[in-house]
Order: structure tokens, then sequence, then C-alpha cells
């Protein structure tokens, strides 16, 4: 019997073990280009960057996994069970606080002087939401901030952009008390947070469908359950 070919494998296939790669590489660098623009920290990253402005002995890329070990753990008492996958998850979570700390010194020496600020965010908002979108389809446990927001909107079956919308604000919140309480001022928080806040979640699911036209994800993960559901 001849098997028919369905329009979503005809598309080209992207590996999902070198999108999780690039994620982690594209997302750790334009949350720091986000924070450099001085217009503000991405709302994934503004509650472990506020934690590392109170408590600075720990790093930035330190503080951003711990948070991402707590979003796991409170995913799994969400599910009322132990989620293997969810771990490796925080293994990409450590790589990606890892690479906040690669990046930061020569993020830090490029220049801020003109229109280049408005450079950094607008590049780093968008290596942010592609990775976002890439994130979501790779067929693999991703970083704990993108992960937890599609995990509870699966739960909850509530849609993506509201969660993730509500996810960022609920951060922001937390942050602006954080620095105003410990610091005595706003850090850390601008226009340009409330604009990502605001439209990223639209952004990623724009992205995304954009990705699903164009490409299909395949990883081990994918290809083994594809098997198990053949069998």
């Amino acid at each position: 019997m001849k098997e028919t070919t369905t329009e979503e494998e005809r598309l080209p296939v992207w590996r999902g073990e070198a999108a999780l790669l690039g994620v982690v590489i594209i997302n750790s660098l334009g949350v720091l280009l986000m924070i450099h623009a001085g217009s503000g920290v991405s709302a994934i990253s503004s509650l472990p960057y506020a934690i590392s402005l109170v408590l600075p002995r720990l790093t930035l890329g330190t503080w951003t996994y711990l948070f991402q070990g707590l979003l796991v753990l409170s995913l799994m008492a969400l599910q009322r069970r132990f989620i293997p996958s969810y771990l490796f998850s925080f293994v990409v979570g450590f790589a990606f606080g890892k690479m906040l700390d690669v990046y930061d010194p020569w993020v830090t020496a490029l220049p801020v002087d003109g229109l280049w600020p408005v450079v950094w965010f607008v590049l780093g908002y968008s290596l942010v939401v592609v990775g976002i979108a890439l994130s979501n389809r790779c067929g693999l446990p991703i970083i704990p901030t993108d992960l937890f927001p599609r995990e509870l909107s699966q739960i909850t079956g509530i849609p993506y952009p509201r969660i993730k919308i509500s996810f960022d604000v609920i951060c922001l919140s937390l942050t602006a008390c954080m620095t105003v309480l410990f610091l005595g001022h706003l850090e850390g928080l601008g226009i340009g947070t409330v604009a990502a806040a605001l439209t990223m979640g639209k952004a990623v699911g724009l992205t995304g469908a954009w990705l699903d036209r164009r490409v299909r994800f395949v990883s081990v993960l994918t290809e083994k359950k594809r098997k198990a559901a053949s069998i």
C-alpha cells in the first residue's frame, strides 16, 4: 500500500539538537544586549538580574540557573510527579547561565553612544524572540524560563501568548518591588522592558507560525515517539 506524504513531511528538516544549541547561544546574547542597551532587562531575566544586584556575590548567570531550577521544581509540583526531562531542561538552563557570564565582558565593551542602544535593544529583542520560538519547536527539553510558560499553557489549557505575557508581567512586578525595596530605586526596568513584556508573547507566536510554514524539527526524542507510535 502506497504511503501518503503530508504537507508537513514535505517541509525541510531541521535537527532539534542544533536548534537547541542555537537557542542557548542566541538567547543568552540577546538578554545581555537588552541589558546593555539601557532600556531595561528582558522579562525572563529581570528577576535573576534584580537578585544579582541585591546579592552581588553571585553572578547574573548563577542566579539565572538557580531561578530556573526553581521553575523546574514548580512544574513538577504542579504535575505532582517527577519528570526526568525537566532535569535535562535544568542542564540546558545551566548552560544558558554560563553563556551569560561568557558573553558579559565583551558585551559590556560595546558602544552605547548615539543610536547604538536602539540597535542593541532591537537586536537583543529579536534574538530572544527567535530563540524562544525555536525552543518551543526543537522537540527537546528547553531552557526552564521558556519551558515554564509552554508547560503551564498545556497544564491549564490557557493559550501560550496569554501565559507568556502574564509570566513576564509577574517577573517584572517582582523585579520592581525588589529593587525599590532593597536598592531604594527602580533598577533594570525601562520602556524597552515594558514593550517587550507586552509584545514578546505575540511576537513569539507569529515567529513560530512563520517557522511552522517553512520547516519541521526532528530530534532524538521525536523520532523515538514516532517509532513507538508506529508499533
